[in-house]
């Protein structure tokens, strides 16, 4: 099983990946981790890549797709989640038409809804205990919401990360997610038209609601 995830930051993306990645033994496949190992591995297309990020430019599509492509063909043989690409609408169109040429099946693409005023809360409202940082503490959330200062699990002490706080770097991400004309949701909107015409599955999720729930009606959908 192939799949394609989306949602923004704040949405609980992460968690319901994992979540798919155990249930089905895939491949957990995140953007970021595709540049550190071609890179750290010194692939020809990581030498090509690191050249355009010393030199503080984006690295293009050209060797970006190739590189997500090689990675989902090598380390997702039975099954891969990709997660944080593509990012745009090009970028999108790119990775389709890449698929097909490499006659891989995109089975489902998911996207994780939620409003983006609460996306921004539930970042900033994040907690973390300093005895395990696994346990889930938000100010924001009722059913997480922490005993004060205090860890709603254990009890110990609380603390935020700085980038949770910076509001002007959140709306930065969430600019470029929530943007439907050429942003990260007009690529989803690209996948949930090729659904319309048989060409995959998209699933839509209420991110507002449990993680349990969110998990049920998610797997229920996955066949």
């Amino acid at each position: 099983m192939n799949i394609l995830i989306f949602g923004p930051n704040g949405s609980g993306k992460g968690t319901q990946g994992d979540l798919i990645k155990q249930k089905y033994n895939l491949a957990h496949i995140e953007s970021g981790a595709i540049f550190r190992e071609h890179i750290g591995g010194g692939t020809e297309l990581g030498k090509k890549a690191k050249a355009y990020i010393d030199r503080g430019d984006l690295v293009p599509d050209e060797i970006t797709i190739p590189m997500v492509l090689d990675t989902l063909k090598t380390k997702g043989q039975n099954g891969w989640l990709l997660d944080g690409f593509p990012r745009n609408m090009v970028q999108a169109e790119k990775l389709w038409d890449a698929l097909q040429q490499a006659h891989m099946q995109l089975d489902y693409v998911v996207e994780i809804l939620l409003p983006r005023e609460t996306a921004k809360n539930r970042i900033m409202g994040r907690r973390l205990c300093k005895t395990n940082n696994n346990h889930p503490n938000n100010i924001y959330i009722d059913a997480i919401k922490p005993n004060g200062d205090k860890c709603r699990v254990c009890g110990g002490d609380l603390s935020c990360r700085s980038d949770d706080q910076d509001e002007a770097a959140i709306n930065k991400r969430h600019d470029i997610y929530y943007n439907t004309t050429d942003g990260t949701l007009a690529a989803a909107y690209y996948f949930k038209k090729l659904a319309a015409e048989g060409k995959t599955k998209y699933i839509e999720l209420n991110g507002e609601g449990s993680i349990d729930s969110i998990k049920e009606t998610l797997l229920s959908q996955l066949a």
